[in-house]
């Protein structure tokens, strides 16, 4: 049974250096997604720690932190029914190159670390995703 759900994205530095915003957005309206609530802003290094603290044993963390606080991002609360799924299915495999034709990634995607675009990857995470950015403490 589908229902209605929120899920966290956000736009990457190395989209939001090149403009993408706006056309990455139009992507999510046109595959039925309501934009609810959106911010762009940087973060500290010790913030992207925090947001990423799941993956804090894995290879690439320090990487991906490093990567995350480098440039202005966009945070967005999407809404539509299985948004996560959804979400997950739109912007593609986490490796462009692996991505499927019409993904975000895909057509935006540099890298697997410059991949463009993150998305919650289950109903828990993107209540804490969304908190950590729309709580106000950010």
């Amino acid at each position: 049974m589908s229902k209605i759900e929120q899920t966290l994205s956000i736009i990457k530095p190395d989209a939001v250096e090149r403009n993408l915003e706006n056309e990455i957005k139009e992507i999510f309206k046109q595959n039925g997604f309501s934009i609810l609530k959106e911010k762009k802003i940087q973060i500290e290094k010790s913030e992207a720690e925090k947001f990423y603290k799941v993956h804090e044993t894995k290879p690439f963390y320090s990487d991906l932190c490093a990567y995350l606080s480098s440039g202005p991002i966009v945070a967005m609360v999407l809404e539509k029914e299985n948004a996560v799924l959804a979400n997950r299915n739109l912007m593609g495999s986490t490796n462009p190159k692996d991505a499927e034709d019409g993904s975000i990634r895909k057509k935006y995607g540099i890298s697997i670390d410059k991949n463009s675009v993150h998305g919650s990857d289950s109903v828990e995470n993107a209540k804490i995703e969304i908190d950590f950015f729309f709580k106000d403490h950010l």
